[in-house]
């Protein structure tokens, strides 16, 4: 397969505040921020408020390199924040609604078919964003990356958004709650007809089932726990950027599980050093030159 290596990305940009302290996120954009990191120039679809924030959101953007013109400016909604505490390094969040990323305007012009179009669920807890999404998903590759926080998910607005997903992406408990009782990934894939489940494990490392075929990973290198916020981004980023330069499955898991273990061992799920993207790609093309 091969495929433009500009991914679109479509979802929410926010800020998790940790009390007093408020860190740039939401799962889209730490996605196309490392894809960024690591040299692509993936387009992001989403939308601020006309505030401090926002404004932030987008100097952070140009200061990264990243291409803006996918970025709305709403007037009535505020820049989308989220109330994030921590038990034992892992978080729980307390996500505010009616915020400017629920509200995403359709994107004259932009055509995603025969791309790799990245959207979550979050954003897609209102009709309109729905709208505008099922729009841009038209004719492109998506890669479904589940996000269910309570209460802003239900079956019935989620199983449209699985038609169409050549890959799904979710954790243990996400695959509980979505799936039929004794229904393994395999199955899983065939009944709603995804090209590839991408079933993240935690410490156990990560598992694809794509054409009949299960890929294992084994468990990520241990680092210092500072949170684990934005880890499932970075392995989502991570098997991104092997999609659309073709790696193979047995590629993929390992280099992900590495860089979701190492945004682990910083504050919040950024990282705002190249250095630390131009380290792990030349890791990667040492050890077989296809990055």
């Amino acid at each position: 397969m091969n495929l433009p290596r500009n991914p679109i990305v479509f979802g929410e940009v926010l800020f998790d505040c940790f009390g007093d302290e408020c860190v740039l996120g939401g799962a889209p954009f730490n996605v196309a921020w490392h894809l960024q990191g690591f040299g692509l120039k993936p387009r992001f679809v989403s939308r601020v408020g006309d505030d401090a924030l926002g404004a932030e959101v987008r100097a952070r953007m140009h200061d990264w390199g990243m291409d803006t013109n996918g970025l709305q400016t709403d007037t009535a909604r505020p820049t989308g924040r989220v109330h994030v505490s921590l038990r034992d390094g892992q978080p729980s969040y307390a996500i505010l609604d009616d915020q400017a990323y629920d509200a995403i305007a359709p994107q004259p012009g932009l055509d995603a078919a025969g791309s790799v179009l990245y959207h979550g669920s979050l954003a897609l807890r209102h009709a309109p964003n729905r709208r505008t999404l099922a729009a841009l998903r038209t004719g492109a590759e998506v890669y479904l990356d589940v996000n269910l926080r309570a209460p802003w998910w239900d079956t019935a607005t989620l199983r449209p958004l699985l038609d169409g997903a050549r890959w799904l992406k979710l954790n243990d408990e996400e695959f509980a709650l979505l799936t039929e009782t004794g229904e393994t990934p395999a199955d899983f894939a065939r009944r709603l007809g995804l090209g590839a489940v991408i079933l993240t494990r935690g410490a156990q490392g990560a598992e694809v089932h794509a054409d009949a075929v299960r890929h294992a990973g084994g468990a990520p290198p241990a680092v210092k726990l500072v949170d684990a916020v934005g880890a499932g981004d970075a392995f989502a980023a991570v098997t991104l950027y092997g999609i659309v330069h073709a790696w193979p499955w047995t590629t993929i898991l390992p280099r992900a599980t590495a860089f979701a273990a190492r945004v682990c061992g910083w504050r919040g799920a950024l990282c705002h050093d190249r250095a630390i993207y131009e380290e792990v790609l030349s890791e990667w093309s040492r050890h077989t030159g296809n990055a």
